[in-house]
């Protein structure tokens, strides 16, 4: 007993200043990170950097600074730091393998926020899904489709995938087509769609809207209708634009062949041979 007293009064003469002195480091150094994480964040406010890159390198600066604190407690006391770098080494291959799907991820939102192929309120496309951003997270983008339903996409496969953003410019094109029976004359069709889609309310004088004949599938004409609005207004354009080149064909006498067609079976002249009861 004697000797096992002497021999932990031996080791606490011996050790017990670098263990008071380690405790004064942990002490002081808990001040410094904070007074240090304090300056980062101030700093950071000053850069033209978005709230949530300033957010994560804030994160990672206060890590890195309590990391250099540990190792610095670790060499105090007396702990040979081969065998600590080698355990750091060690445990950090494991946990990269670990979470390499989340590191990817982290990755990702980190080049997410840097390099702002979209912003949050953005409409995009991407991963099999689409809608509108309604958040931009360190792991996962969160999009909400039209139907309001919420997709969250990670942000690893966004990186490595390709991505459409409709609202990246200030105005976009809108495409329609419309069948039309092969009696009548194109020029008049053209003149008819070109009006109406110049008449529309939201469509762009320039670019200069296009009516043109496109396309020929056996009895039938495709016209194409391309006319440019402002982004923001785009889908109240794209449904006008339908409407007013409806009315103004159906105004003309222009048909849709296929409606010609549900005409003809009402009246009777349909695949039983029999022949409508009056002229139509």
């Amino acid at each position: 007993m004697e000797e096992f007293m002497s021999k932990l009064i031996e080791l606490g003469t011996t050790s017990g200043g670098r263990v008071l002195l380690a405790i004064a480091v942990i002490i002081v150094g808990f001040m410094v990170v904070k007074l240090l994480c304090k300056v980062i964040k101030k700093s950071l406010g000053k850069t033209r950097l978005d709230e949530p890159v300033r957010n994560i390198i804030g994160k990672i600066a206060k890590v890195v600074l309590y990391i250099v604190l540990l190792v610095g407690v670790i060499e105090i006391l007396g702990v040979p730091m081969t065998s600590v770098a080698a355990l750091i080494a060690s445990g950090g291959l494991a946990v990269g393998l670990a979470f390499q799907g989340a590191l990817a991820n982290l990755a990702g939102g980190f080049l997410i926020l840097i390099f702002k192929p979209f912003r949050i309120g953005d409409y995009v496309e991407t991963s099999g899904a689409e809608g509108i951003v309604r958040e931009i997270t360190i792991f996962y983008t969160k999009l909400i489709t039209l139907d309001n339903k919420l997709v969250m996409i990670p942000n690893g496969d966004l990186m490595s995938s390709n991505v459409t953003n409709y609202t990246a410019e200030k105005i976009r094109r809108i495409d329609q087509d419309f069948k039309i029976t092969n009696d009548i004359d194109q020029d008049i069709v053209k003149k008819v769609l070109l009006d109406a889609a110049k008449g529309t309310e939201g469509i762009l004088e320039e670019p200069a809207a296009f009516a043109r004949l496109t396309a020929v599938d056996d009895d039938t004409y495709i016209f194409t209708v391309r006319a440019w609005c402002e982004t923001p207004t785009y889908w109240d354009s794209y449904f006008n634009l339908i409407e007013n080149c409806s009315k103004a064909l159906a105004e003309n006498g222009i048909d849709d062949p296929e409606e010609r067609i549900a005409v003809r079976i009402v009246a009777g002249d349909g695949d039983d041979g029999e022949e409508p009861d009056g002229e139509l």
